[in-house]
């Protein structure tokens, strides 16, 4: 009975991990078109990387499992220029968090604005 119930105890005791799940594509030119498959990342790819290219009107979209030190690298370099030409990169790390690359690089810039604002008006207010 003992190993029975060792086993039981086991069973209750360990929890199913969901590996984190994104949308893939090698190369698409819409979102849609992008969302199509999925994938489970397996270790150590822990975060779902989006690339955006845009030249002109043509854009390319990349999405795939990724590092985050990698994808946070890339995103870092990545720049886009006032018409709108370049490379922008998301990084996210929840389940099919890359849906929309285009409202995700908004979210960041306004995480990136936002503490910023928020320190010229503390200097502001002490002043």
């Amino acid at each position: 009975m003992a190993p029975l119930s060792s086993l039981l105890f086991f069973l209750l005791t360990v929890h199913s991990v969901n590996a984190l799940k994104c949308y893939v594509c090698p190369s698409a030119t819409t979102n849609q078109e992008c969302n199509k498959n999925t994938q489970d990342c397996q270790a150590p790819l822990d975060t779902c990387m989006t690339t955006v290219g845009t030249l002109g009107q043509f854009t390319g979209i990349s999405k795939m499992c990724s590092n985050s030190k990698i994808c946070t690298s890339a995103a870092a370099v990545a720049s886009v220029d006032n018409n709108g030409n370049g490379v922008q990169v998301t990084c996210c790390n929840s389940y099919l968090c890359n849906y929309s690359g285009a409202a995700s690089v908004t979210l960041h810039r306004w995480l990136l604005v936002l503490p910023l604002l928020l320190i010229t008006l503390l200097f502001r207010q002490q002043a």
